[in-house]
């Protein structure tokens, strides 16, 4: 059976310009076609067991030629899968959709384009600029920079026509051929004084903007080592600013983030939020035990413990997963009461209809173990839940005061070798690497792993702070509330004083 081929635009720089549509056909799709021009992180919605082709497209550089990508589209709709077809902007704005398309009919492939927002529009918007304004420009013309400069015949008939129009004029794919474009303008008549910008890698924290006149735009454009892609924008709305003023604190700053999924992405979320450029350095897999065979003696003889102590949100979102799984009524919890190391597991815990009768006011292990001695009693059992990396501190201060408990590892951390090889690569680029574990700490430095030169670690709690120390002397910053808001606080306090710092040198 045929499957179906989706062309999605993905935008144009920043990811979140992609649309609903588009984000929704990434994550259910089976096999992804992706440009240059397409945000990587797009590409972390896609499912793991996704097939991930690269097949971009650069100026003087072609992964593949475009009649094998069209044909790859064919064979894999062939096979039954549902193929995204990623292309950067929209699919037929210069994104050579249109032949794609020709090739999925001929071959008798079910398809549908999802537009995507256009550079065109979207990156002169970035840097305020508008391509039309009811006073300055009622048009706008969007040309390709690679054909209006393919050949002398094409680029004086072409310019010479454009250089006679009053709307904006929007080149894409045109940095290389810079001089040539505004040359010809001039040459036909565009006065020399119009207002014109460039702007590279629009939409992004990296995004840097050139503004000139008509006259001068190349000579400062190649004194400021812009690097494509860029898109130029000529006319008289150039010359406007209308960028945003809604500022963000962590505009511009790189972080990385360590940890299992659950954590990374609530992380992410958050930070993004608040302007930063988020990479998920995730290597740590949970490896649930479903076949747990203390969890299993534990439930059987449930009755008999008071207090269950959870030490993650991952613990309790798997243990009762397990419950689920050995189809267990939650009523025979009902004689228990739970404790929680912090505010992120209480969460966990509530969003059940549980909530903690215990949580210590410090939010680390030994706050945790200390607390426990105080509430349980000498005949009460203590049932602990957490992973298999869990501190030894929690059960070293229940065994000193001679308290009862049994201590099930519900998971284990799993560390994977690639990912953790990307994760060293990349944190070369970060400002900051959060760590919301020992264990990821300890992941993170294996293989060779080093904090980069210029690069601030932040723990989310003293615990974790000491196992980074056992490293080497980094610098590092430690939340004083041990959960994702205590993350963000930190980071937000040390971006402040940096942004300070560069505003006083600035004077």
């Amino acid at each position: 059976m045929s499957g179906t081929v989706y062309l999605v635009g993905a935008g144009c720089g920043n990811p979140d310009l992609i649309t609903w549509k588009g984000l929704r056909l990434l994550r259910a799709c089976d096999a992804v076609f992706y440009d240059d021009l397409s945000s990587p992180k797009l590409l972390e919605e896609t499912r793991t067991d996704c097939e991930r082709l690269f097949v971009g497209k650069r100026y003087g550089r072609h992964s593949m030629p475009q009649a094998e990508i069209n044909a790859l589209l064919v064979a894999k709709a062939q096979e039954g899968k549902m193929v995204v077809r990623l292309k950067g902007g929209d699919p037929f704005v210069f994104g050579r959709g249109g032949e794609e398309v020709l090739a999925l009919q001929a071959a008798g492939i079910p398809y549908e384009v999802v537009s995507g927002v256009s550079s065109a529009v979207a990156v002169p918007a970035a840097a305020g600029i508008p391509v039309t304004h009811r006073r300055l420009a009622r048009s706008f013309h969007v040309i390709t920079g690679h054909t209006a400069a393919d050949g002398a015949e094409t680029l004086t008939e072409q310019i010479d026509t454009l250089a006679k129009l009053e709307g904006t004029l929007v080149f894409l794919m045109g940095l290389h051929h810079l001089e040539e474009i505004t040359n010809g303008l001039l040459q036909g008549g565009k006065p020399a004084d119009t207002p014109a910008a460039v702007i590279s890698r629009g939409t992004t924290p990296k995004q840097r903007v050139v503004r000139a006149k008509l006259c001068n735009l190349a000579a400062k454009t190649r004194k400021a080592n812009l690097a494509a892609p860029a898109v130029i924008v000529i006319g008289e709305t150039a010359g406007m600013q209308l960028s945003g003023t809604i500022e963000y604190p962590l505009y511009g700053v790189k972080i990385g983030v360590t940890g299992t999924k659950s954590i990374t992405k609530k992380l992410r979320n958050r930070l993004e939020e608040l302007g930063a450029t988020v990479t998920e350095l995730d290597y740590a897999t949970l490896v649930p035990d479903w076949e747990n065979e203390a969890l299993e003696q534990a439930l059987q003889s449930i009755t008999a413990y008071t207090w269950a102590v959870f030490t993650s949100p991952n613990g309790v979102e798997i243990f009762f997963q397990a419950l689920q799984k050995r189809r267990i009524d939650i009523r025979t919890l009902a004689q228990l009461r739970f404790a929680v190391i912090g505010t992120g597991t209480a969460a966990a815990l509530e969003k059940r209809g549980i909530y903690p009768a215990f949580l210590p006011k410090t939010y680390d292990v030994e706050s945790l173990a200390k607390g426990l001695c105080s509430v349980v009693g000498a005949d009460e059992k203590i049932l602990i839940l957490r992973a298999a990396q869990g501190s030894p501190v929690l059960t070293e201060i229940l065994a000193k005061e001679k308290k009862q408990y049994t201590d099930v590892k519900l998971y284990d951390i799993a560390i994977d070798a690639e990912k953790r090889r990307f994760a060293h690569e990349a944190a070369k680029e970060m400002d900051f690497i959060t760590f919301a574990s020992g264990s990821g700490v300890r992941g993170f430095f294996a293989q060779g792993g080093t904090m980069p030169q210029g690069t601030t670690a932040v723990c989310i709690g003293t615990s974790t702070a000491k196992t980074l120390a056992s490293y080497g002397d980094f610098p590092a910053l430690t939340a004083q509330t041990f959960n994702v808001d205590g993350i963000i606080e930190v980071i937000l306090e040390e971006a402040s004083k940096t942004k300070t710092t560069e505003k006083e040198t600035d004077k």
